[in-house]
């Protein structure tokens, strides 16, 4: 019996606001029997593995929700592109915002992957984890004074400047220090990626970067600084990328400026950014990584540096999966509505970009088994606390468990304790084995975390 009291014996019928039919060819779980291992799983008798270990074991063993992430994939993901641009000198620095997990850093620091962060916090975990300072690059746009600090101190590879006013404080923090600091210029090439505005970060209204007309001038005041040694040029142009066209584009943009750097200096490496993409839709075409390597290898055959590229959701975001158990059904203005335990609080990104993620039972229905249309809503009391809308799905029972795919990357990452929700566990499997790699905290434990004034437990 379904969430909707409603058996699956007929193929079209209609009972209050419910209406089932025939399942389309473009339901989640039927294309997924056709490409499982782009999603990081498998398929073994109708139920979804994560490698060799079924995640209906996971969620009875940690609960739901939860979020599974198999190594072996990330391992693939990282070595094909690595050997896609083994033609030339390249340096792949995993994107940690993607997923800061401290197994998938370590499994990623054994693989030979530097780290690209964005605050002081995730260089802390990108030491823990066992990366060495100098292939680890500091991005972003507003790096506190301490971080700096904290950056020059462990001697990284080089911090990633996006405006005059940075530079002028990591040259001030390096004296201070009495040492010199590696920078490299983030450039704002002004390429439009094709994809979602809040991805698209390489257009010149966006607060990223420095305007290409000026990059020359303050080059030339980081150079003459004794305090800054100018080590690279970097961009980043957004996310969801599918090819390499628009890094090439933005190679093409500033050729022109590395042709004048270095003619002025030594310029050790060029970084194009990350923001290659992932099919999050079931019948959505991969990155052809093979291609995307020899086009870039070829457009830098002539420039004597090194490439680095900082991919985040390619190497993790279908490697992971979220867990999440059915509540109830629910039908109310015409729509039909699941319930499910897992909320915008453990993945934000429907909420946020009108993300999509496939969802599928953790036991794939048969072809024939009627779908209904229904929202895949959280607990949460916000009207965009969704998963999916108007879904094409067979109708789950109560209790029944849902696989959210591609949930490896802004996931846990974006998470929150919005509701008094614990944080959901991690779980990383290798092979037939599992481990949960972050606990789930309960309620107490956050209570716990807060300090009343003194004046207030006294009832002054």
């Amino acid at each position: 019996m379904g969430v909707f009291g409603l058996t699956c014996a007929m193929v079209t019928w209609h009972v209050g606001q419910v209406s089932i039919s025939a399942p389309p060819d473009h339901a989640d779980d039927r294309l997924l029997r056709a490409n499982p291992e782009r999603f990081g799983v498998r398929i073994v008798d109708d139920r979804i593995f994560v490698e060799n270990v079924d995640v209906a074991a996971i969620a009875e063993a940690v609960d739901t929700p939860c979020y599974v992430y198999g190594a072996a994939f990330v391992r693939s993901q990282f070595r094909g592109l690595r050997e896609a641009l083994a033609g030339r000198p390249a340096l792949i620095c995993y994107a940690v915002k993607a997923n800061s997990s401290q197994a998938i850093l370590r499994l990623l620091a054994g693989e030979g992957a530097g780290a690209d962060i964005v605050s002081g916090g995730e260089l802390e975990r990108a030491l823990a984890a066992g990366f060495a300072p100098r292939v680890i690059v500091f991005s972003g746009v507003g790096k506190r004074d301490e971080e700096i600090d904290a950056a020059i101190d462990a001697d990284i590879r080089a911090i990633h400047a996006e405006s005059i006013e940075e530079l002028e404080r990591i040259a001030a923090r390096a004296r201070a220090r009495g040492t010199v600091a590696r920078v490299a210029l983030r450039v704002n090439p002004d390429i439009d990626p094709d994809t979602h505005p809040y991805l698209a970060t390489g257009l010149r209204e966006t607060k990223f970067g420095i305007a290409m007309r000026d990059a020359l001038a303050v080059a030339d005041r980081v150079i003459a600084e004794p305090a800054l040694r100018l080590v690279g040029l970097a961009c980043h142009i957004g996310s969801q990328i599918m090819d390499a066209a628009p890094f090439l584009a933005a190679l093409g943009r500033v050729r022109e400026l590395i042709a004048a750097l270095q003619e002025r200096t030594e310029l050790q490496y060029i970084d194009l950014g990350g923001g290659l993409g992932i099919p999050y839709g079931v019948d959505e075409p991969r990155v052809d990584v093979k291609t995307f390597g020899a086009e870039l290898v070829r457009a830098l055959a002539d420039l004597d540096l090194e490439l680095v590229l900082e991919p985040g959701r390619y190497l993790v975001g279908n490697a992971g999966v979220l867990l999440t158990r059915v509540v109830n059904g629910k039908e109310s203005g015409g729509k039909s509505f699941v319930i499910v335990d897992a909320a915008m609080n453990d993945l934000i990104r429907p909420a946020l970009y009108e993300a999509y993620h496939a969802i599928v039972p953790a036991t794939l229905p048969s072809a024939e088994t009627p779908r209904i249309r229904a929202d895949v809503v959280g607990p949460v009391c916000e009207c965009g606390d969704f998963f999916a809308r108007d879904r094409e799905m067979a109708p789950p029972a109560s209790g029944e468990l849902l696989v959210v795919l591609s949930a490896g990357a802004y996931g846990m990452t974006m998470a929150s304790n919005y509701n008094s929700r614990p944080l959901a566990p991690e779980v990383l499997v290798g092979g037939d084995a599992f481990a949960v790699t972050r606990p789930r905290r309960s309620v107490a434990e956050l209570i716990a975390e807060e300090v009343l004034p003194a004046w207030l437990v006294n009832g002054g």
